[in-house]
């Protein structure tokens, strides 16, 4: 056995799983916008930037650009604990309607020694509490940011760091399981967002589970 096929076989392996589209059905953020914020409040940042939206429905924009103006509108002054709060509930509504096939290939991952990354664009609020439920060993994800307030922390409508979406997703797992030229690499994703993902991994998985 020559030592390129050693090196090969000491790879360690990775499965870095996307959630919305790909785990579940149907987008999990606005769901959580509406149990966090309420209905009335979410629909006035959304008609406020209706113009957006309509770029973004025309191909001149990236609903991720969207997602980032929301999360500027919405969370600027919140309570950090009320919104972890709702998002350890909104994780348990979104355990519910996970695709049974997506929840096969987690356990069979597991069964293998692969190490398993839960990517997404959503926000830390609900997918750290879901990827804890679920076994995940790492998480890359989408992270609003906090600032030091009179009466403690409070959201400041940024991002700590990137959104987690494109090829900002590729490097937030690299900095959680080193270069992925030295891992194999499984890779599940559903949406442009998961390209340049999926263009990196030895097995690109597209749409696997409807």
């Amino acid at each position: 056995m020559d030592s390129t096929t050693d090196l090969a076989r000491a790879r360690r392996v990775v499965a870095a799983l996307d959630l919305d589209g790909t785990l579940t059905r149907h987008d999990t953020l606005k769901p959580f916008l509406v149990r966090a914020f309420g209905l009335r409040r979410v629909a006035g940042v959304f008609l406020r930037l209706s113009p957006l939206a309509l770029r973004v429905a025309l191909g001149r924009a990236g609903v991720d650009d969207f997602k980032v103006r929301a999360i500027a509108r919405l969370f600027v002054d919140e309570d950090p604990e009320r919104l972890r709060a709702a998002g350890r509930l909104h994780a348990l509504h979104v355990m519910r309607h996970l695709r049974p096939a997506a929840l096969q290939r987690i356990e069979w991952h597991r069964a293998q020694g692969h190490v398993l990354v839960l990517a997404s664009a959503s926000v830390d609020l609900y997918v750290e509490p879901l990827a804890r439920a679920l076994g995940f060993e790492h998480v890359a994800c989408t992270r609003p940011a906090l600032a030091a307030g009179p009466a403690g922390p409070r959201y400041d409508g940024s991002l700590a760091g990137e959104d987690c979406t494109g090829a900002a997703k590729v490097r937030s797992i690299e900095a959680l399981v080193g270069a992925l030229s030295q891992l194999e690499l499984h890779a599940y994703g559903d949406s442009a967002g998961d390209r340049e993902l999926l263009a990196v991994a030895d097995h690109p998985h597209w749409r696997p589970f409807r």
